[in-house]
């Protein structure tokens, strides 16, 4: 079969199309014929070796698909930690979920990743419960307008959340402002730690998605109120978190680190997070936003749009 394969840790210009064997299943999981996969950020990382416990090349990449189980003939959209861009993959069940039937393959394979990181943001920063009386609560949302960023804008838009996101572009802000993002900030033309200040009248915000890492951990501290969280699920900038634990003791606020690698595995986080995703799914108040389609390919070209920002949504490849 052919797969999308990292022949060495040296970015994206490594990969290569080749042909490979068709996985051999392991105890609990099922053969999937994949359609489409869905591209994260992460997988840039593992291409340049940046990703936490990327195997020695070459691997197959990728950690999101959409396609066929070949048992059964249903839809599936599934994650797995490397091997999703490939014409088979062989996925453990409990990480595989129905398509809905009002969604393409493409929205499929968007969802399993930015979906469940979203969502499980909200829910580590207690914002899926019902609000304190009176009480709005707030959000930060850095790469607003990416794979997570759009799928954060719309569970918040759900859950009633008041939503600031930052973005590079006017253009893309604007059409995330579509999904239900209230606060646009274009941290290209003003400091977003100022704006936010400006904005909630130098309150600060409940909970900032923070992916990038850096100065970015220690500005989004500084942009909370009381008791506020950073929610840590990345370091899009490669470089490690900066923190001043004495910034905590100032609101005591925290810092938590959100894995989907990790939370994943555990059935009881992941099961009811899906019952209530797959209820949103099916009211269709969810819709990936999909930014470009690739063929495999071009993939290359795919990776390189997502590492220098400059995508909307997910991207996606053809398999």
């Amino acid at each position: 079969m052919e797969a999308l394969v990292i022949t060495s840790l040296s970015g994206p210009e490594a990969l290569a199309i080749q042909d490979t064997a068709e996985p051999t299943l392991k105890p609990g999981q099922t053969l999937v014929r994949v359609a489409v996969g869905g591209l994260n950020f992460a997988d840039v990382m593992t291409t340049q070796g940046g990703y936490p416990g990327t195997p020695a090349p070459p691997l197959i990449a990728g950690r999101e698909f959409a396609g066929v189980e070949e048992n059964s003939g249903r839809r599936v959209m599934g994650y797995l930690q490397w091997g999703a861009f490939a014409e088979k993959v062989g996925a453990y069940t409990n990480m595989l979920w129905p398509i809905s039937d009002h969604w393409s393959d493409e929205q499929a394979a968007a969802f399993p990743v930015n979906y469940f990181t979203a969502y499980l943001g909200y829910w580590q920063a207690g914002m899926t419960r019902q609000p304190a009386a009176g009480r709005t609560p707030r959000v930060l949302i850095h790469a607003v307008a990416g794979g997570v960023g759009t799928a954060a804008v719309q569970i918040g838009h759900i859950l009633g959340v008041e939503m600031y996101g930052t973005s590079s572009s006017d253009e893309k802000l604007a059409r995330v402002k579509e999904l239900g993002l209230q606060h646009g900030i274009n941290y290209k033309q003003s400091d977003y730690e100022e704006a936010v200040k400006n904005l909630t009248l130098g309150q600060g915000v409940d909970a900032v998605f923070e992916m990038l890492g850096g100065e970015h951990t220690a500005k989004s501290l500084r942009c909370l109120r009381d008791f506020g969280r950073v929610i840590q699920y990345g370091t899009a900038t490669g470089k490690p978190p900066q923190l001043d634990v004495r910034a905590l003791y100032a609101k005591s606020a925290s810092l938590q680190g959100l894995w989907l690698t990790y939370l994943s595995q555990k059935r009881e986080i992941m099961e009811p997070a899906w019952n209530q995703l797959s209820e949103w799914i099916a009211q269709r108040k969810l819709t990936p936003a999909i930014g470009q389609v690739f063929p495999l390919g071009r993939a290359v070209e795919a990776y390189k749009l997502l590492q220098g920002g400059k995508n909307y949504g997910k991207v996606v490849l053809r398999i």
